[in-house]
């Protein structure tokens, strides 16, 4: 019998990183899962440090030349031999019982196309500079349909669904699907939700099971006016191609909605460029979840 579930890491300069997310993976309560990193030619060793780990379950490939983001993406989820994927940033990390929690939702319910949780925004040092993100609605917890996830999308301007890192999809519906997008690479990931929505229904875990990475200099913190933009345009395009389900207080909502989901992603943005910054002492008043710190190191490194 083959593997229950394939993650996949499409790999691309993150020698700082990657080993702190392959340990995050290898920690998994559930171990029946290989770990497939396609690495996108990098020339900084990244690659070196996935081919020092002796695991079996670990499989690298190596792009010749170095392609789109997104091609990358879509390539790495081709290389998965499970019919369960997740895909996984190369500076992300997963809790250690995120496959086992996510994996029991989708054999538990075969109508189940995606599944997603909540995550916690981190820097360079695995600081929290936002908590508990992603999910934040009753209407997005649990079984949830395409109306459902299309008018939650629309009403907050942005993604509320969860970064790849969150989500596990089945291969098949992927397929199906035709992938993650071609276009703007900074909404892939709740467009590929939604897609996916056309194939099954969206279950969303009130828990939190990643962590996604903010990186000083990154490509992410470099390019937040890129990134809205995106998440705007893509949402001005659901209202369109889904006005079957969409009703006009969901399109009111979402319009008045938007400056403060640019004023939160600007926040936490500006954070996680700047640990010791005003800005960051803001976050921790405006983002906070439970209580912690937000600069309490969380995850230690390999």
């Amino acid at each position: 019998m083959g593997v229950r579930v394939s993650v996949c890491i499409p790999l691309y300069q993150k020698v700082d990183h990657i080993g702190r997310t392959i340990d995050s993976v290898l920690a998994q309560t559930l171990t029946d899962f290989e770990l497939v990193v396609l690495d996108n030619a990098s020339t900084d060793g990244s690659g070196e440090v996935v081919a020092a780990y002796t695991d079996p379950r670990i499989r690298l490939v190596r792009n010749e030349t170095t392609v789109p983001m997104t091609e990358n993406f879509n390539l790495a989820v081709g290389l998965a031999r499970a019919p369960l994927v997740k895909l996984l940033n190369a500076d992300d990390l997963i809790e250690p019982d995120a496959l086992e929690r996510q994996v029991a939702v989708m054999e538990a319910d075969p109508g189940v196309t995606v599944v997603s949780c909540r995550h916690h925004v981190v820097d360079d040092d695995d600081r929290i500079v936002a908590r508990d993100r992603a999910l934040r609605t009753a209407d997005l917890v649990g079984r949830q349909d395409r109306a459902a996830v299309v008018r939650r999308v629309v009403r907050h301007g942005g993604n509320p669904v969860g970064v790849p890192g969150n989500m596990l999809f089945r291969r098949q519906a992927f397929d199906a699907v035709g992938g993650f997008p071609e276009g703007e690479p900074f909404a892939i990931d709740v467009a590929l939700a939604v897609l996916l929505t056309d194939q099954g229904a969206f279950h969303g875990i009130p828990e939190t099971l990643a962590r996604f990475r903010l990186a000083a200099g990154s490509s992410s913190s470099a390019a937040r006016g890129r990134n809205l933009r995106a998440q705007r345009d893509f949402v001005r395009g659901l209202r369109g191609r889904h006005a079957d389900v969409l009703r006009r207080r969901d399109v009111i909502q979402g319009r008045v909605r938007y400056p403060l989901t640019w004023l939160r992603h600007h926040v936490i943005m500006s954070a996680s460029t700047d640990p010791g910054s005003a800005t960051h002492r803001l976050s921790a008043l405006l983002l906070r979840g439970s209580g912690r710190r937000a600069d309490r190191p969380v995850m230690t490194s390999a």
